[in-house]
């Protein structure tokens, strides 16, 4: 009575009392409380208890729930009939209401009978239970029919804390007493007041997808009533929502598919699903039809093409009422129904346009006619399509005055429309669409000259659609593209329009490169992107975006006039001019001039190149030149933005020996910003960068630079631990690692770098507070793996990393983590490596004294010590385990698994694990194997309890402190 007292006095603090501080406590208490044994008994009694107030009411009921739940198993199992029981009681008590606490206990019961297999169940199970007290006690039907429409729900909710094998068993359960649920719900059609109740219901064990064959259902009274409701006025949502689901139920895979449920879905009948939808069609039109009326239509004909669209690509006329149907719903106003379709068209698409790869020789040429023909019967309903949605991406007048939400919403529709597009121009070819579009554009820019108001909008929404499809257009195409980039300078530059015209020239980049006619038009195109650049800061982007793929593509071009280019890059890059473009996307005009420089012959590229880089250097050097004092108190950003500059161009100027050249003409500075600055992390970052792409595009022409950049982020890194050290120091392993002029000196690199890391990460916590540090460490351990295993598996790092990477598998940081379980799996997996064969007794004489570790840690991470979104990676390492030690990896498992207790894991299961683990040992199907960790990851996760007993069980932090015999 005591503790029901305070949950009452606590749930009145969390409602009613003005303090925040007290709520807060009140709130953190009942927590607390829901997670203790007492808790079954005081929600049961206060649900009993008749002075409960409502808000007690709701809280109880949805404690008893999650107990059920969660944590069933923390009950003796005599408890399970008399909490049945008194479920059954308090599902009667509220069979009036109030609905939330009704709905709570609804679900408790059926997540009672999750647990409870149906011989213990009595009575042949809850199904037959219920039954039984809906003839008993007819007046709790509502009730009732409540817990009917929660059962076959709870197949799928996965915060039950069911054992795997008990779920599977309660899925066939409900499925064999498929016929007894719908004769129950039959039964209460003759109450007329609970007919969308008994709707609902069905519509719910129809998403079970199994039981009942469609030549039953065709004829079966709940079909017929939830057909006949269509009609009703207004529409009721359960009818819906049971047709939706037989639609889907006809198309599932597990009900036989399609072919087996012909008889619900063939015309010719009487009692069928599509002659009755399609009867609506008429209704998506009746201005008079309410709009949630005309949407629930709708998602009868969009679930209809989704279910059957393989049956509407054959293309019979059939077929082609539904897709004139769908074409209606995307005709529609309101963008959120007309989208409904969207997936429709993407499917169909797909379906049209595949080949099949697997043909038998000889059927090739029918089967490719019949493809075309099917095709050539869907290209007028794709054409329209292509006029139906195109408008859908103008401009609202009041665009500017919109929600952030609102613009958002605006975008995503874009975003969609072009991909129906897309999809469209999949089937009708890229120059057909392009047709289409073309006329929409002149009709707009007709508009546009006779001066009507807000007249860009029309103009720009038929770019966008040109600029959508633009992958689709032949790169030869000479009718339409040659006369719309022709329309481009004549347009108005209204920013919006402006942006819009330069990504369009920027997505055609290929089509200008091949078309006759480029050259000539180039320079007014470019002066377009100019104009662009100085128009608005979105504008900009978008210029600064198509200049870069112009640069790619038409480079050949273009290096004749790179004096001109130059004038564009120095005058966005060095902030004089009154181009608006921000930093981060003058890095498209620095990899637009890169890529145009490396099409030069090598000493025109030198001297270009250097013309690149003055305007970045000059403003670094003017930095240094100001002394350590200054220079450290700069932010970061001042010196980053140009350092970025220099990743980019050393990235994308494909001269090696010129971007050797100049990173040795830089050094002086790269170095000083390295001494100075080595405490900022972001400055680092930026510079380690830079440096990686000089040594990615020059290679083996670094000479004496890369010795001193090595020596200087080796004695950096012992100072500040910049992760972004180990991270560059990864690059030079992978272009140096395998050359034997290298080695000493990588060999000191590596040796010194991991004995720092390996001195930092000495226990999880550290980990916890470096993870950058662990990633970057373990991705560098592992690219030694595969470039220098020469120089790594010998060496006396190689014990140290292990051990730490022991240390660290069940660090919470994923990027961490993956790096950490990647690189025990390289380890695991030496023998695939270049040369690693030769390593394999080191690498044992290591892995096997500490194997049975490994394996512990592993298997505590697949149980609950890393998170389940972890499972792909631990997963992965413990093949890699299994493939390189076999026997003794299933020993190692079963040292592990025998540590935990019973009650959390039982001995099939155990047995069925480690059987799994046997066989993949043995060279068996390793997909049983991937079965069985993710089945003993779920048992073991269950409820917070059984992970509690498990971890402590196999105790995965304490494995370090253990010395290795």
């Amino acid at each position: 009575m005591e503790l029901q007292n305070t949950v009452k006095q606590a749930l009145n603090a969390l409602y009613h009392h003005p303090g925040d501080t007290l709520r807060m406590q009140a709130d953190r208490w009942l927590q607390d409380f829901q997670r203790t044994l007492d808790a079954w008994q005081v929600a049961d009694n206060l649900l009993h208890d008749a002075t409960s107030n409502l808000e007690t009411l709701i809280f109880c009921s949805q404690t008893l729930r999650s107990k059920v739940q969660r944590d069933f198993e923390e009950l003796p199992s005599e408890a399970f009939r008399p909490l049945r029981d008194s479920l059954n009681t308090l599902l009667k008590k509220f069979h009036k209401g109030p609905p939330k606490v009704r709905t709570q206990i609804s679900i408790a019961v059926a997540a009672l009978a999750v647990y409870v297999p149906a011989e213990d169940w009595g009575d042949g199970g809850i199904v037959n239970w219920l039954r039984d007290e809906m003839n008993s006690h007819p007046e709790y039907i509502p009730g009732f029919l409540e817990l009917l429409t929660v059962l076959p729900e709870e197949v799928y909710n996965y915060k039950i804390a069911a054992r795997p094998e008990r779920r599977r068993q309660f899925e066939k359960e409900l499925t064999s007493q498929m016929e007894v649920a719908l004769s129950i719900l039959t039964a209460c059609l003759s109450i007329n007041e609970l007919k969308e109740q008994v709707l609902e219901a069905f519509a719910s064990w129809l998403r079970l997808k199994h039981g009942i064959p469609g030549s039953v259902l065709a004829s079966h009274p709940l079909v017929l009533t939830a057909l006949s409701s269509l009609n009703s006025e207004p529409l009721s949502e359960a009818s819906v929502n049971v047709i939706s689901e037989l639609i889907h139920y006809t198309a599932a895979g597990s009900s036989g598919g399609v072919a087996v449920q012909m008889p619900l879905i063939q015309v010719p009948l009487i009692q069928v699903l599509v002659p009755h939808v399609m009867s609506l069609k008429a209704l998506l039109k009746d201005s008079s039809k309410d709009e949630e009326d005309v949407k629930a239509i709708a998602r009868l004909f969009a679930d209809m093409g989704d279910s059957y669209v393989e049956l509407i690509a054959t293309g019979s006329d059939e077929s082609m009422i539904i897709v004139n149907a769908l074409l209606e719903v995307a005709s529609h106003p309101e963008n959120y129904i007309a989208s409904m379709t969207f997936n429709f068209w993407h499917s169909l698409q797909v379906i049209l346009t595949k080949r099949d790869t697997s043909l038998p020789f000889g059927n090739e040429a029918s089967i490719e006619a019949d493809r075309k023909r099917r095709q050539g019967a869907f290209v007028p309903s794709y054409e329209s399509l292509v006029s139906l949605v195109s408008f859908r991406v103008e401009y609202p007048q009041d665009y500017l005055d919109l929600s952030h939400e609102d613009r958002r919403e605006f975008k995503q529709t874009r975003y969609a429309v072009a991909d129906v597009l897309t999809d469209a121009a999949s089937v009708l070819g890229g120059d057909a669409t392009l047709k289409i579009l073309y006329k929409k554009l002149l009709e707009a820019v007709a508009r546009c000259g006779n001066g009507e108001n807000n007249e860009w909008r029309p103009v720009e929404a038929a770019l966008f659609c040109i600029r959508a499809i633009s992958n689709y257009v032949s790169v030869v195409e000479a009718e339409v593209m040659p006369q719309v980039m022709g329309l481009l300078p004549k347009l108005p530059q209204q920013p919006q329009l402006l942006q819009t015209v330069c990504l369009t020239i920027g997505v055609y980049s290929k089509w200008l490169d091949s078309a006759s006619i480029g050259p000539a038009i180039l320079p007014s195109l470019i002066d377009i992107l100019m104009s662009g650049m100085g128009t608005s800061e979105d504008s900009a982007a978008a210029a600064a975006l198509a200049f870069r793929h112009i640069c790619d593509d038409c480079r050949k071009k273009l290096c004749g006039c790179i004096e001109g280019l130059f004038h564009i890059y120095h005058s966005a890059v060095s902030g004089e001019s009154s181009f608006k473009v921000a930093a981060e996307d003058s890095l498209h005009l620095v990899e637009a001039l890169s890529m145009v420089i490396t099409e030069l012959p090598p000493d025109n590229a030198k001297r270009a190149l250097e013309a690149l880089c003055l305007p970045v250097i000059t403003p670094l050097q003017e930095a240094v030149s100001q002394g350590p004092e200054i220079l450290n108190k700069k932010p970061a950003r001042e010196l980053t933005v140009h350092i970025d500059r220099f990743a980019y161009i050393f990235r994308y100027v494909n001269h090696p020996e010129a971007v050797a050249d100049a990173i040795h003409r830089l050094w002086p500075i790269f170095k000083a910003i390295f001494d100075l600055r080595a405490w900022d992390m972001r400055t680092m970052e930026s510079l380690c960068r830079a440096c990686k792409y000089a040594v990615r595009t020059s290679g083996m022409f670094m000479g004496i630079t890369i010795g001193a950049m090595l020596e200087e982020i080796q004695g950096l890194y012992k100072q500040h631990h910049q992760s972004c050290f180990l991270y560059l120091s990864s690059e030079v392993i992978k272009i140096f690692g395998s050359d034997p002029s290298c080695a000493n000196y990588l060999k000191i690199l590596i040796e010194s770098l991991f004995i720092h890391t390996t001195r930092l990460l000495t226990n999880i916590q550290e980990f916890t507070a470096r993870p950058d540090i662990a990633d970057d460490c373990f991705l560098l351990a592992s690219r030694c793996i595969r470039y220098c295993p020469q120089l790594f598996i010998p060496s006396e790092v190689f014990q140290p990393l292990v051990d730490c990477s022991l240390i660290g598998i069940t660090v919470q940081h994923r990027e961490a983590s993956n790096s950490i379980l990647n690189f025990l799996s390289d380890v695991f997996d030496l023998a695939n490596s270049s040369k690693g064969e030769q390593y394999l007794p080191i690498r044992d004489s290591v892995i096997i004294p500490r194997g049975a570790s490994i394996t512990r840690i592993l298997i505590a991470s697949l149980t609950g010590a890393l998170p389940s979104s972890r499972l792909e990676p631990v997963t992965d390492t413990v093949l890699a385990l299994t493939h390189a030690y076999r026997a003794r990896a299933v020993e190692w498992a079963k040292e592990s698994v025998s540590l935990i207790p019973l009650t959390a894991v039982t001995e099939v299961e155990r047995s069925r694990f480690l059987k799994a683990l046997s066989d993949a040992a043995s060279g068996f199907d390793i997909n049983n194997l991937t079965v069985a960790i993710k089945e003993m990851a779920d048992v073991c996760r269950r409820n917070r309890t059984v992970q509690e007993i498990v971890q402590g069980a196999l105790r995965p932090l304490e494995l370090n402190l253990i010395p290795v015999s």
